[in-house]
């Protein structure tokens, strides 16, 4: 898969609108809550063009029994897929769309999504140093995205704890238990 970093695109929210829309018929009662993640989520942010997506369900079993739904919308189900209590789903092959990441409402991956996503938002600075990473790195290894996600790994992960730490001081009002 070729690494592509795009300039943000103002579409973007509405692909995921679009798509939400689909996914809450294929949850349906499943669905507690559907959210925009990933840099296409955060205003500004250079991005590899494609929709990150995460459902909140009641009950992460039950999703297993929802694949030939996604199927159905073009997704191909990659099980866990490395992270333990997730679902995850890709649309498009090379030309890969939607990411669609499935967490089950008390998972601490919920959390930590959101927060580093609304970090984000709330950090302008900070997006567009990561951006700028990220555009590094694409550039540096075009063809290889997994030494792309590598190169990003460290930065993530600190910027994951500040982003943590700033839900735990109740940021935008919120108070997250992480």
């Amino acid at each position: 898969m070729k690494v592509v970093v795009s300039e943000y695109d103002p579409k973007w929210p509405m692909l995921f609108a679009m798509e939400a829309d689909w996914l809450q018929e294929v949850f349906g009662d499943e669905l507690l809550q559907i959210h925009h993640i990933g840099s296409t989520s955060v205003p500004g942010l250079k991005a590899k063009p494609i929709i990150d997506i995460m459902p909140v369900v009641r009950n992460i079993l039950r999703v297993d029994d929802l694949i030939q739904g996604m199927d159905a919308l073009g997704y191909q189900s990659m099980g866990e897929f490395g992270i333990p209590g997730r679902r995850y789903f890709r649309k498009g092959k090379e030309e890969r769309t939607h990411h669609v990441h499935v967490f089950q409402a008390d998972s601490k991956d919920v959390q930590r999504h959101l927060a580093f996503r609304d970090f984000m938002r709330a950090h302008p600075d900070e997006a567009a140093r990561y951006g700028e990473l990220k555009a590094t790195l694409a550039k540096q290894f075009p063809d290889s995205i997994e030494s792309y996600m590598d190169g990003k790994d460290d930065y993530i992960k600190r910027v994951e704890k500040q982003a943590l730490e700033w839900y735990r001081q109740g940021a935008n009002g919120k108070t997250w238990n992480v």
